[in-house]
């Protein structure tokens, strides 16, 4: 599967009220692997930039005076991304506005030439209710290295989400499901410690702290879903 971790940076917070890309970033990865195949580009908006976005991602008007326009660069966009699956953090935002700037060229939403969306924000608060979701709150959680990361910036944004995303789906990797030319299931097992029943394995028991931290995570999911929770503890009168 090809997969394209995506980021933008604009000019304000809504394409409703005329704010445009000004930084575009794809990341390309195939079977979980970084290519260190992408496309960057920085884009003049050909308009005023917010003073936050400014404040949050420090690109300024004057240094996008000489970068080309969205249209400019749209046809090498759409083919870089055609048939990927795009995965983003927050998709909503990165979307209108892709599809906005296509609209201005009266070009078809981004999604008719992906083979779909991958929304990363939607899915850390499905794997993480009522905890802080961002960028930087899953690189702590999942221990990802996002030191440099002292201003947004699309291009390292879609690394660190490249990161971010395979720890989040940490155990798919032991195992690729590919389709044969006959359109049958293949499942190829990479090299892994786990494969090895030769290999000493280090078991690491939870802490007191973690299987207290465990508790009141199952809790908090068997009061929302309302008595549903598969992994709540149960007593034969339950």
């Amino acid at each position: 599967m090809r997969q394209i971790f995506l980021d933008t940076e604009t000019t304000g917070l809504e394409y409703k009220l005329g704010h445009r890309i000004i930084e575009i970033a794809c990341v390309e990865m195939s079977n979980r692997r970084l290519t260190n195949h992408h496309f960057h580009r920085y884009l003049n908006p050909e308009r005023e930039i917010d003073a936050g976005a400014q404040k949050v991602h420090g690109i300024s008007r004057e240094f996008l005076q000489d970068k080309p326009h969205f249209a400019d660069v749209a046809a090498e966009f759409l083919d870089f991304v055609r048939g990927a699956e795009l995965i983003i953090h927050n998709a909503a935002f990165d979307i209108g506005f892709l599809n906005a700037e296509l609209g201005l060229l009266d070009m078809a939403p981004v999604t008719t030439v992906c083979h779909g969306v991958c929304d990363t924000l939607r899915m850390a608060k499905e794997l993480h209710p009522g905890k802080k979701n961002n960028l930087n709150a899953l690189c702590d959680r999942y221990g990802v290295d996002n030191s440099r990361r002292t201003l947004h910036g699309a291009l390292l944004d879609a690394e660190i989400l490249a990161e971010v995303y395979v720890a989040m789906t940490r155990g798919q990797e032991s195992l690729i499901i590919d389709l044969g030319n006959d359109g049958g299931m293949q499942i190829n097992i990479e090299e892994h410690p786990a494969v090895n029943q030769s290999t000493k394995q280090r078991v690491l028991r939870a802490s007191e702290a973690e299987l207290a931290a465990h508790a009141l995570l199952l809790s908090s999911i068997e009061k929302e879903t309302k008595g549903k929770c598969l992994w709540f503890p149960r007593t034969a009168t339950n």
